[in-house]
C-alpha cells in the first residue's frame, strides 16, 4: 500500500482496512464465455436516466453497461432525448417517457429486466420524485441508485423504508450529506457499515478511497484509481458498469465490488495514455475492456 494511502487510513482512524482487490472478487466474471452463448445469457438491464440538457449522463452509463458485458440494455428517457440516444448508443433500446423533458412515469413491466439503474442526469423535478417513489414501491428487481436518483431520495421522508434489501446506493460525499447529514470520513464509514447491516443495503461511498459496505457490516476500500477520475461523468460510468455486471446475474455486493474495481483500473490505464489532467469520463469506457481482459 502506497504511503499516502496508508497515511489517509491512519489519519482517519481506519484500522486494518479490508482492501478491494481481484482476489476478493468473483473470479467467474473474468472467465471466458462459453462458445455457444447468446445475448440472452448475459442479462437485460433497464436504465432510467436523462432530462433535457442532461442526456450525456445516461449515454455514458449506457455505454459503460454494455461495455461491462450485459447482453441487452433498455433506456427510459424523456421524449426530447430520443434522437440523441438512438444516434449516440445504437446498441440500446429506448423506452419513451410521456413527458418531453423529464422522467415522469414508468408504466412498463419491470419484471422482464434483470437489473435496474436509476439516476444519471435525471433532474430533481417533482414529477421525477413521484415517479421514482412509485418505482421503488413496486420494484422487486436488483437496483442501483445514483446521482439525481439519490438527490430525489433525499427529498422523501423515511426513504429508507422504500429500499429493498441489496439495493445499491452510490453517493459521492455531497450526495451522502444530503441523504444522511454531515459527518467526517470515519463517521461515514461507521454509518454505512451500520446501515448496511440494519437494512441489508449496499453503499458505495465514492471518493479518493471509495468504500463499499455490505449487509454483513464489512467495508471494502478501493485504493486503485487516480485524481484524473475526478471529472464530470465519472460517476455515471461507474453506475453503468455496476448495472451491467448486476444484470449478468452477479450478486449486488459482488456487482458493486467488481464495478468499483474495474472503474478504478480503467482510470489507471487511461491515466497512462492521457495523463491525469486530460482524462475524461469517456476514457474510462474506452479502456474498460483492458481492465476486464488484462486482470
Amino acid at each position: 500500500m502506497e504511503s499516502v494511502v496508508a497515511n489517509f487510513f491512519s489519519e482517519n482512524g481506519i484500522e486494518n482496512p479490508l482492501i478491494l482487490c481481484k482476489e476478493n472478487l468473483d473470479e467467474n466474471f473474468f472467465k471466458e464465455r462459453e462458445r455457444f452463448a447468446h445475448k440472452g445469457c448475459f442479462g437485460h438491464c433497464l436504465l432510467v436516466s436523462g432530462s433535457y440538457g442532461k442526456a450525456g449522463a445516461g449515454i455514458l452509463s449506457s455505454k459503460a453497461a454494455l461495455r461491462s458485458g450485459c447482453g441487452l440494455i433498455t433506456v427510459h428517457i424523456p421524449k426530447k432525448l430520443y434522437e440523441i440516444f438512438q444516434i449516440s448508443v445504437p446498441e440500446a433500446m429506448v423506452e419513451i417517457d410521456d413527458n418531453e423533458q423529464v422522467f415522469s412515469s414508468l408504466d412498463i413491466d419491470t419484471s422482464r429486466y434483470d437489473a435496474i439503474g436509476v439516476g444519471p442526469g435525471l433532474g430533481t423535478q417533482k414529477e421525477s420524485l413521484l415517479a421514482l417513489e412509485h418505482l421503488l414501491k413496486n420494484n422487486n428487481k436488483p437496483i442501483v441508485i445514483d446521482a439525481d436518483g439519490l438527490n430525489l431520495l433525499s427529498k422523501i421522508n423515511n426513504f429508507q423504508d422504500l429500499l429493498n434489501e441489496n439495493t445499491i446506493l452510490t453517493p459521492h460525499p455531497k450526495e451522502f450529506e444530503r441523504l444522511f447529514g454531515k459527518m467526517d470520513y470515519k463517521e461515514r464509514i461507521d454509518f454505512i457499515q451500520n446501515l448496511s447491516k440494519q437494512k441489508g443495503v449496499i453503499i458505495v461511498l465514492k471518493g479518493g478511497v471509495t468504500a463499499i459496505s455490505n449487509p454483513k457490516g464489512d467495508a471494502f476500500f478501493n485504493i486503485k484509481g487516480n485524481p484524473g477520475m475526478a471529472t464530470a461523468g465519472s460517476g455515471d460510468v461507474l453506475t453503468g458498469i455496476i448495472l451491467g455486471v448486476l444484470a449478468q446475474g452477479y450478486s449486488p455486493i459482488e456487482s458493486a465490488k467488481i464495478g468499483v474495481y474495474l472503474h478504478a483500473v480503467s482510470g489507471d490505464i487511461a491515466k497512462e495514455n492521457y495523463g491525469e489532467k486530460s482524462l475524461i469520463a469517456g476514457d474510462l469506457i474506452t479502456f474498460l475492456h483492458k481492465a476486464i481482459c488484462n486482470q
